[in-house]
């Protein structure tokens, strides 16, 4: 057998699988997806449809094959033998594989109809009872029968007529439901110089099928045989090469699996380095915001320390113009009322002494003061003001800026200090004179949220308080027998002594701890007096 008998193998034998795996790649154009219409086989041994075949843009290349060469296996079945010399060619790209794809002169059409495909497609149309089929006669009505002798398909009408006529009469004919389970049921494969002849004939000398018109006309005395005895006689040609080609499907199938677990490798190694640089980056913004916050912190702390210092400053030329403006009173002369005095007492920071109830404790957005009392060395009263009195109130935390506060000099050597803290929480109090802390100072203060009054009665019981109703509560926990839910003279939970209905503090000057538990109606209770 020679080796220019390569397009026979692919024109009797297509490979399987060389569409996309299963029934749909037998059937379907991988190009536009759906059934095949006029399929072409291409040497890679692909099938595309004729009209996807005409869309893809061709290019030309230049064939330096000349004629005697091994040109079967890429070129057209029918391709006719080229001169030995530089020919320009026109081509396409398989729009599965991107394998070039010399066009015949005849273009696109004159490639290889793949009878195969064509084939399958019907039998895939009949299994859906006939669906897409028209009948091969008059090309308008449904198919329901199929001439097995003459292997076209009818539809009723032309079915009667196909069995009045004398030459088709006796044809075999049977339902196209009967012909599900058949593996083969195309249409035979015409010769196309003479289209009314069927290819059932094969020239050795040219390597192509031929009719019976071929052989006595273009193909006269060249050696040929029938087209199933040639496929039987190079049945055993195809196998040896088939075998010859199992080493290289292992080696392949190897090189397969090599380049999985390459591939497997690398996705490893490239997680493996994205969790690096993951870890890396993350590492490195947690230490960027560590030291903005630090920044941020010496930059605060700095600011709070500069305005305490300004704060200071600022009470100072305060007091300084305060004094410039006024002097200290000296009694009357003839009538006349006269400043200035001789002073020889000097303030002694360290026997000062501060008092007042709101030293060590305030409440938020409400004004606290205490009193400054200057004394000398010797502990006695200054006896009059004009003192520099520096006074700073610093939250703990520093979060926020000094509270602003107010020093009146009262002219007798006392001195009120009063401010409004807006926020609770713990502050640094400084109280210095000529930049020096007198006695106590620096102290903390305590500033708890504003006074909660209370929303119930300050009663002796819920029975006297209510009027006697069951349903009245008390926050003291006490009950009545009889179905009282409330408290009552002498009885269990009583506390014995007055007490507010809402919290149950005795004092009647306290702050409510209410916090909204279970005490119960105390509407009742807001409206009945004692």
């Amino acid at each position: 057998m020679s080796e220019n008998r390569k397009p026979l193998l692919s024109f009797v034998h297509k490979l399987p699988n060389a569409n996309a795996p299963g029934n749909s790649g037998k059937t379907h154009c991988p190009s536009c997806l759906g059934l095949f219409k006029a399929p072409r086989l291409l040497p890679c041994l692909h099938t595309v449809c004729t009209t996807c075949l005409e869309k893809l843009e061709p290019f030309s290349v230049v064939d330096i094959r000349g004629g005697d060469s091994d040109t079967s296996s890429e070129g057209s079945l029918f391709q006719e033998p080229k001169p030995r010399s530089l020919q320009p060619q026109v081509g396409i790209l398989c729009p599965v594989c991107d394998a070039q794809v010399d066009l015949p002169l005849g273009g696109v059409k004159a490639l290889t109809i793949d009878h195969l495909a064509m084939n399958d497609v019907m039998l895939e149309s009949l299994r859906g009872e006939g669906q897409g089929l028209v009948c091969d006669l008059c090309s308008d009505r449904e198919v329901e029968k199929r001439c097995q002798t003459c292997k076209a398909n009818l539809c009723h009408f032309c079915c009667q007529a196909h069995r009045r006529q004398k030459k088709t009469m006796y044809h075999t004919v049977v339902d196209l439901k009967d012909l599900k389970g058949y593996s083969r049921v195309g249409k035979p494969i015409l010769c196309p110089a003479h289209p009314a002849e069927e290819l059932r004939l094969f020239c050795e000398l040219c390597d192509q099928p031929v009719c019976r018109d071929c052989v006595v006309g273009e193909h006269r005395e060249h050696p040929y045989d029938f087209t199933s005895n040639v496929i039987h006689k190079h049945g055993d040609s195809v196998r040896e090469l088939l075998r010859g080609t199992q080493p290289h499907v292992e080696a392949l199938e190897e090189a397969l699996a090599q380049i999985e677990s390459m591939n497997s490798g690398l996705q490893e190694r490239v997680e493996a380095v994205a969790g690096d640089v993951r870890t890396f980056s993350e590492g490195y913004i947690k230490a960027i915001e560590e030291h903005r916050d630090r920044l941020l912190k010496q930059l605060d702390d700095i600011r709070v320390q500069k305005e305490n210092s300004l704060q200071l400053q600022k009470a100072q030329l305060e007091q300084l113009l305060a004094d410039m403006r006024t002097g200290e009173k000296a009694g009357q002369c003839r009538g006349y009322e006269v400043y200035g005095a001789i002073n020889t007492k000097e303030v002694d920071p360290a026997k000062c002494v501060l008092q007042g109830e709101d030293l060590h404790r305030a409440r938020e957005k409400q004004t606290a003061s205490f009193t400054l009392l200057c004394k000398d060395a010797m502990g006695e009263s200054m006896g009059r003001g004009g003192d520099n009195v520096q006074v700073a109130v610093v939250p703990k935390d520093k979060k926020d800026s000094p509270v602003r506060t107010v020093v009146q000099d009262n002219k007798d050597g006392s001195y009120n200090v009063s401010f409004t803290p807006k926020e609770p929480g713990v502050y640094t109090v400084w109280v210095c004179i000529r930049e020096q802390h007198v006695q106590g100072s620096p102290f903390t203060m305590t500033v708890r949220r504003k006074h909660r009054t209370h929303p119930g009665v300050f009663h002796c019981c819920t029975f006297c308080s209510s009027g006697g109703q069951k349903t009245a509560r008390c926050a003291c926990g006490g009950t009545m027998p009889g179905g009282y839910l409330g408290c009552g003279h002498g009885h269990k939970g009583h506390p014995g002594r007055p007490h507010w209905s809402c919290c149950g503090k005795f004092m009647e000057k306290s702050e409510c701890t209410y916090t909204g538990g279970q005490s119960a109606p105390r509407s009742l209770l807001r409206t009945v007096a004692l």
